[in-house]
């Protein structure tokens, strides 16, 4: 009997997009590699990607057949993803200023984002 081939050999993973087309790409793409295949301009707008419901990072290998949505930075949830990853710079630079400076809460909230902080004694 002879052996069925598939697109989907170990080198391969197909990715489902939104509207049911699929495309194959080597294992090991990312979401940008995926975003820039597609347009230049949609790679420019992308901020993240939604991987089988779960959002990655677009530098982050796909290993995987998978399900993905490109997400821009004007789709409203890449606001929270947004303020999160500002949120954590500031905290970053704050500690970077102020060593000993310890991170304490820090949620998004509707309008942005906030941090509370702790300084160490000796830089209060």
């Amino acid at each position: 009997m002879e052996a069925i081939q598939t697109n989907n050999n170990n080198n391969m993973i197909t990715i489902t997009l939104p509207d049911g087309a699929t495309r194959d790409y080597t294992t090991g793409t990312t979401g940008m590699d995926i975003a820039e295949s597609i347009s230049k301009s949609l790679a420019k707008a992308c901020v993240m990607i939604e991987v089988n419901g779960e959002f990655w990072d677009l530098s982050r290998p796909i290993e995987t057949d998978a399900s993905i949505a490109l997400i821009k930075r004007d789709d409203p949830r890449a606001i929270e993803f947004i303020r999160h990853d500002c949120a954590h710079v500031l905290a970053e630079a704050v500690q970077e200023l102020f060593p000993g400076t310890q991170v304490t809460i820090g949620p998004n909230i509707e309008d942005g984002f906030f941090y509370d902080f702790a300084p160490d004694e000796q830089t209060a």
